[in-house]
Formats: C-alpha cells, sequence, structure tokens
C-alpha cells in the first residue's frame, strides 16, 4: 500500500505583495494625474524633463513609491499567507480608480 505525499500549501505573501504595490503604483499615477489637472502647484515637482513635461514627474513618483510599496510589502509579507480574495477585492478598486483618475473625461470636470 502507498501513500500519496502531501501537497505543501506555496505561501503567497510574495505574490499578495506583488500586486498590491502593482495597484498602489497604478493608484499614485493617477491620482497625480487628476491633481496635476486640477491644481498647477504640483507642476514644478513633477517637471523632471522640462521638453516631457509633468509627464516625468507622474511616471517617476508612481514609479518610486510602487518599488517602494513592493519592497516593503514584499519583506512584510514573504513566507505568509494572506487573505488573496480580500487582497485582490482592493487591488481592483486601486487599479479601476487609478484608471478612472488618468482618464481625460473624469480629470477634465475638475481642471480649470
Amino acid at each position: 500500500m502507498s501513500t500519496k505525499p502531501q501537497a505543501q500549501s506555496i505561501p503567497n505573501g510574495a505574490a499578495a505583495a506583488a500586486i498590491l504595490a502593482a495597484a498602489i503604483g497604478v493608484f499614485v499615477m493617477g491620482a497625480l494625474t487628476t491633481l496635476n489637472e486640477i491644481t498647477g502647484a504640483l507642476r514644478p515637482i513633477l517637471v523632471w524633463y522640462r521638453p516631457a513635461g509633468p509627464l516625468t514627474g507622474k511616471t517617476g513618483w508612481a514609479v518610486l513609491i510602487w518599488l517602494v510599496a513592493w519592497v516593503i510589502l514584499h519583506n512584510a509579507w514573504k513566507g505568509r499567507e494572506q487573505n488573496f480574495g480580500k487582497l485582490f477585492t482592493v487591488s481592483l478598486i486601486l487599479i479601476v480608480l487609478g484608471w478612472l483618475f488618468m482618464f481625460p473625461l473624469f480629470f477634465e470636470m475638475f481642471s480649470h
């Protein structure tokens, strides 16, 4: 009589950290896009390369915040099991909001 070896579950913390960090990055990109359109006060910190305008800062800040969030979440969650359903829902909400904030029909409602 042979017994089947038990399958070991692989903790999903590292994957959960990557997904949530990416969603945070998308949300930051969208929020900076809308905030830049609402107020010109952010423009000086968003223009990193004058010919490209504030796009350089928006993408740069979004990437920096994504990387920081990923490092922090990965170190906190590696080797642990996370509630993936809840995390996936939060990530989807952040991605949808970030996309909405980047959509011209949305941010033009608030521009001067």
